[in-house]
C-alpha cells in the first residue's frame, strides 16, 4: 500500500463498537470486493469493500472477516480468512498479507488461509442462531453488477436455510457516520493533499490549457504525496461545461474570460476528500463573476455554521434553500414575484442550485449515515453550495470538508485551501 501503516487500535475498536450491538448468540461476515475484468486478462484496479477495510484494516482481496462474539471457543471470536501466499504468488503478484502481518495490521489474532473456510464456517454455524449478513444499503446505491457479498450470501442462506438472519448495515450506518480522531486525521491527511494539488494548478491554469492537463497535474501531485489518487472521478469543467453537475469528460479547452470549476478529492488509506473550486481561467474575474462566487461562498460559510449536533439534514436544506434564495434576489437572477409563485415542492432557487448542500463523507466520498437522524459530533458533512447559469457561460460552486464539534462551529478541514477570490487571483497572478 502506498499510505503509511494505520494503528491497529482503530479498527479494534470498531469491531467492539459493532459487536457490542450485535444479538446475542450471533456471528457476521464481511467479505472483500472482487476484482473486477475489463477484457482479455486486464483488470480494473483493486478496491476493497469499506465495510471489512473499517472492520479490519485488510485492504487485499479474497479475505473474509468472521465476528462471533459469543462463540464458546474464545479463539473464534474474531476470524480472518485470506487468500494463502506463496514464493510464486510474490514473485508474480507482489507480496500478500502473511498470518503474521495480518495481525499487526487488525489486531485479529486467528487467521486461517480461504480454503479453510467452509470447515470452519460450519462449526461456527452449529453454535450461533443468528448470521448478519452485509448487503448495501446506502440511499445512493444502485448496483447492477453481483458482487462477491451478494453470492456469498446466497450461498450461505441455501447452505443454512435454518438459521435467522440480521442486517449489519443499520448498525455500521450509524458507527461509520461518526469518525474517531484517527479516521479524521486520516481524512485531514487526504485534504492536505488535495490542497497541494490545487496549489499546483493555481499556478498552471491559463488560457489554452485543455482540461484533462490539469486533471493530469492533479494526479501527478495525489501520487507523489501517497494517494492512490482521486477519491472519485474528477470535474474538470471549464465554461458552460460547469453547468452538467457531474461532468467527467475533461477533454475541453479553457478559454480566456472563462471559469473553471474544479470538483476534486484526494483518497488517503480509503479515505476520502471532496473539494471544489471554481476559479478565472485568465487569472482574474469579472464584476458579475466575482458577484456570484461572493454569493455562493456567503451562503457556505453561514450553511456551515448549522451544522451542529441535534440538526436534522432535511430542515438544514430548507434553511440554506432560505440563504440562497436572498443571494440571488439580490443577483436579480429572481424576483419576488418567482418566489411568492414558486411550488413548495421545487423553490425558486432551485432553477440556479438544483442539488444538495452537503453528504457525508469518509471512507466513501458519499458516505454512511442515516438522514433522518439528527446530526452528531465527530460527522464528517461535505458543504457545497453553487449557483449555474447557462444563459452566462458559467456556474459556480464552492466546497469544503467540516467535522462536527460538540460545541461551536464545525472544524474545517480544508481551511488552509485558498477560498476567497482575491487570494485566488493573487495566487494565480503570482
Amino acid at each position: 500500500m502506498k499510505y503509511l501503516p494505520i494503528d491497529s487500535s482503530l479498527f479494534v475498536q470498531n469491531r467492539k463498537n459493532f459487536t457490542a450491538q450485535m444479538k446475542p448468540n450471533s456471528l457476521a461476515i464481511f467479505n472483500s470486493n472482487d476484482i473486477y475484468p475489463i477484457s482479455a486478462d486486464s483488470t480494473m484496479p483493486f478496491q476493497q469493500h469499506r465495510d471489512i477495510f473499517y472492520l479490519s484494516g485488510v485492504d487485499q482481496e479474497e479475505s473474509v472477516l468472521v465476528l462471533f462474539p459469543n462463540c464458546p471457543k474464545e479463539n473464534h471470536r474474531e476470524i480472518l480468512f485470506l487468500r494463502e501466499t506463496n514464493e510464486h504468488i510474490a514473485v508474480w503478484e507482489g507480496e500478500k498479507l502473511t498470518k503474521e502481518r495480518a495481525f499487526e495490521v487488525s489486531g485479529i489474532k486467528t487467521v486461517y488461509w480461504l480454503k479453510d473456510l467452509e470447515k470452519i464456517l460450519f462449526e461456527l454455524m452449529t453454535q450461533c442462531d443468528t448470521v448478519y449478513l452485509n448487503t448495501n444499503e446506502h440511499y445512493r446505491s444502485n448496483v447492477e453488477t453481483e458482487t462477491r457479498e451478494a453470492r456469498f450470501i446466497k450461498w450461505l442462506k441455501d447452505k443454512y436455510p435454518a438459521h435467522s438472519v440480521a442486517k449489519s448495515n443499520p448498525i455500521l450506518q450509524r458507527l461509520r457516520s461518526v469518525k474517531s480522531a484517527i479516521e479524521t486525521d486520516l481524512i485531514q491527511t487526504a485534504c492536505n493533499i488535495t490542497e497541494k494539488g490545487f496549489r499546483r494548478i493555481l499556478g498552471f491554469v491559463k488560457p489554452g490549457v485543455w482540461e484533462y492537463e490539469i486533471e493530469a497535474e492533479f494526479m501527478h501531485e495525489f501520487l507523489r504525496n501517497r494517494s492512490k489518487g482521486f477519491a472519485y472521478t474528477p470535474i474538470i469543467a471549464s465554461g458552460n461545461n460547469a453547468n452538467v453537475l457531474h461532468y467527467i469528460e475533461n477533454n475541453q479547452q479553457c478559454n480566456p474570460g472563462e471559469l473553471l470549476l474544479l470538483d476534486v478529492g484526494a483518497e488517503y488509506a480509503n479515505y476520502s476528500s471532496d473539494m471544489t473550486r471554481t476559479i478565472p481561467v485568465s487569472g482574474t474575474f469579472n464584476e458579475r463573476q466575482k458577484a456570484v462566487y461572493n454569493a455562493v461562498l456567503r451562503v457556505k460559510n453561514e450553511a456551515t455554521k448549522m451544522l451542529v449536533p441535534g440538526n436534522l439534514w432535511a430542515q438544514y436544506h430548507v434553511e440554506v434553500g432560505k440563504l440562497m434564495t436572498s443571494e440571488l434576489l439580490g443577483l436579480g437572477l429572481l424576483d419576488k414575484a418567482d418566489v411568492q409563485n414558486e411550488n413548495p415542492e421545487w423553490p425558486a432557487y432551485k432553477k440556479y442550485f438544483m442539488h444538495g448542500t452537503s453528504h457525508h463523507m469518509g471512507l466513501d466520498t458519499h458516505d454512511y449515515g442515516i438522514l433522518t437522524e439528527p446530526m452528531q459530533a465527530g460527522m464528517v458533512f461535505t458543504v457545497e453550495p453553487g449557483i449555474y447559469i447557462p444563459d452566462e457561460g458559467f456556474g459556480i460552486r464552492i466546497e469544503d470538508d467540516v467535522v462536527i464539534q460538540e460545541t461551536g462551529d464545525p472544524f474545517n478541514l480544508m481551511q488552509n485551501i485558498p477560498i476567497e477570490a482575491d487570494e485566488i487571483e493573487e495566487l494565480m497572478n503570482s
